[in-house]
């Protein structure tokens, strides 16, 4: 007997921005889920670097509202980004237990 499909909340969005849902066999070994992994990686890995600039950006006193505001605008991002990759982990950790 074969595995029950599962869902995996996709690391990005549709055009529209609507939630992606990969609808799997449940090994997780599909082209698509390690291209999802790979994303996943490189938005955290993003994020970290964002933080980094950030820290600098706002150890000093020489950024325009104009920078702040758009450090504001990637750090909010990045966070949506985190979120999604973090919601579809723990999903996916739940299952595993």
């Amino acid at each position: 007997m074969s595995e029950s499909p599962i869902t995996r909340l996709l690391p990005w969005v549709s055009p529209d921005g609507k939630t992606c849902i990969l609808l799997s066999d449940g090994r997780g070994e599909s082209g698509l889920s390690r291209v999802a992994d790979r994303m996943e990686d490189v938005q955290l890995e993003m994020a970290d670097g964002l933080l980094d600039h950030a820290a600098d950006m706002l150890g000093g006193d020489t950024a325009t509202d104009r920078q702040l505001r758009f450090l504001g605008e990637q750090l909010s991002a990045a966070l949506r980004d985190v979120r999604r990759v973090a919601e579809s982990r723990g999903a996916r950790l739940d299952r595993a237990r």
